[in-house]
């Protein structure tokens, strides 16, 4: 019987610091990311756009892994549980310039609206173009 006494004892002990242990990392805060997606031009908003999100880290590099998340018919994406800090956002959609830009997660809650733009006109060496002002005078006629 006094074996089994200190056998118990120290088991206690044990499996009462397990909980100290697990408690000394500190809790990350996080967020709830709410997006937000429309067409430049007129405000419309822009369905099935892909939203990723990726770490960033304190070199500005991103980190690996990353989430992705679709706007339904109303142009909206959200996303609970970013942790605080910084965020590299990327928006893809059909017809439309890619989007990108870091953004510094910080509270609770967060409202990112993202204008999509339609693609540039591309330039074509075979079409005339203006001159701007300061090469005007080298390329006499």
């Amino acid at each position: 019987m006094k074996t089994s006494r200190f056998l118990t004892i120290p088991l206690l002990i044990v499996f009462s610091l397990v909980p100290a242990w697990a408690e000394k990392k500190p809790a990350t805060p996080l967020a709830t990311v709410n997006f937000v997606v429309v067409r430049d031009e007129n405000g419309k908003p822009v369905r099935n756009a892909a939203v990723v999100l990726h770490p960033v880290e304190d070199n500005g590099k991103q980190a690996r892994g990353g989430i992705e998340l679709k706007t339904d018919p109303d142009g909206k994406a959200s996303y609970d549980g970013v942790p605080y800090g910084k965020m590299r956002i990327q928006v893809l959609a059909s017809g439309f310039q890619t989007f990108g830009n870091d953004y510094d997660i910080g509270q609770p809650s967060v409202e990112i609206p993202i204008k999509l733009k339609r693609p540039g006109r591309q330039y074509s060496i075979y079409e005339e173009h203006p001159q701007p002002e300061e090469h005007k005078d080298q390329n006499p006629q």
